[in-house]
């Protein structure tokens, strides 16, 4: 990673990811995580107050050794146990059905090879397993997704990879997953190209 990736775009994450609107959609999604996790997308650890009691372990996969650093106080307040355990979504290091339920949170924009990284979450879900998502993407009406395609390059090249106008419910439906729930909405306190959210829950066959 270049020095902007590396040391830069981790702090941008973590602040602004660390919005007090996003606090209830990062429980709402953490809500009904049980047993073996595995979060893609680690970042500072914003999601760790928002694990359930029936979560065993968490299993995080984060390649930004910064984002780990900045997770520090709040790995030090948890009370589930985390373990840096991966670099790369799309290459999990976990064998086959290693996990009950699956975490990802505004992450699916940045993996380069998403249609990769959904791939392993199935895989190393057991059957029945979980994904858990909230993410911005692709809007729900035409002249948003304008913008959206308009500005996708400056702000991939800005923010680290990032996506505007990923179709966050079709890519988790092309991977085999069973949509279980979803809901589709604009952010507040944001223009709608930034804030087109898709939160929901789905289910590996």
């Amino acid at each position: 990673m270049g020095v902007y990736t590396e040391h830069v775009v981790p702090r941008i994450v973590n602040v602004a990811c660390g919005l007090r609107d996003l606090k209830p959609l990062r429980e709402r999604t953490c809500a009904g995580l049980h047993g073996r996790v595995v979060e893609i997308g680690f970042g500072s650890g914003l999601n760790v107050p928002f694990y359930p009691a029936g979560v065993e372990k968490v299993h995080a996969v984060e390649p930004a050794d910064l984002g780990w650093r900045l997770a520090g106080e709040r790995l030090a307040a948890a009370t589930v146990p985390v373990e840096r355990a991966g670099l790369d979504g799309q290459s999990l290091p976990f064998p086959d059905d290693s996990f009950d339920c699956a975490l990802s949170t505004w992450t699916m924009c940045t993996i380069p090879d998403i249609d990769a990284a959904l791939a392993e979450m199935r895989r190393v879900l057991v059957p029945g397993g979980t994904l858990h998502f909230v993410e911005h993407g692709l809007a729900p009406d035409e002249n948003v997704r304008t913008w959206q395609n308009r500005l996708n390059p400056v702000q991939k090249r800005l923010f680290g990879g990032c996506h505007l106008n990923r179709d966050i419910r079709g890519l988790v439906a092309d991977a085999g997953f069973q949509i279980r729930d979803a809901e589709q909405f604009y952010g507040e306190h944001a223009p709608r190209f930034l804030v087109a959210q898709t939160l929901g829950v789905a289910v590996s066959p």
